[in-house]
């Protein structure tokens, strides 16, 4: 029997003017926000992609569709939540979380303590759990000039 699994999650967002700028659980203090159907916190859909994925289970859009409006404006902590109560119900257990921020928009690096700490909490692991890099784009891309928000995160469960 496998006792750990890994799984890989990848999630995108345009930033728009008049949106809060809400990235791993936390808000930045930036002109621009990921848009979106639920909060349009791209680190926490990718984790929640990640986690998913690694259980066998399907994808956050399957499993909180932007076509159902109870998910309008949703906070993705609690679609987080949601997923890893799920696989806990099956038995698995987060070991880690490992998180890249690609963009142009806000800098990542002076929140990279408190999103550590704010994704920790949210899969009940400690902060050396998690990590969070911030990467630019160098200028390459559909994504410069601060357009939008990409990001990978990697999971890996293990058996309760």
């Amino acid at each position: 029997m496998t006792t750990i699994r890994t799984g890989i999650g990848f999630d995108i967002h345009r930033l728009v003017e008049g949106r809060p700028c809400i990235l791993g659980g936390v808000e930045l203090p930036h002109p621009t926000g990921p848009d979106g159907h639920s909060d349009g916190d791209a680190v926490l859909h990718a984790i929640c992609d990640a986690i998913l994925g690694a259980a066998g289970l399907d994808d956050i859009g399957t499993r909180f569709p932007d076509t159902d409006e109870k998910w309008k404006g949703a906070d993705s902590r609690d679609l987080l939540r949601a997923s890893v109560a799920e696989v806990r119900g099956m038995g698995w257990t987060v070991g880690n979380v490992d998180v890249v921020i690609a963009t142009e928009g806000p800098r990542i690096a002076p929140h990279r303590a408190s999103m550590r700490e704010s994704i920790a909490a949210l899969l009940e692991v400690t902060p050396d759990c998690v990590n969070v890099k911030g990467k630019t784009l160098e200028g390459l891309g559909a994504l410069a000039g601060g357009a939008g928000v990409a990001v990978q995160a990697t999971c890996l469960l293990h058996l309760s």
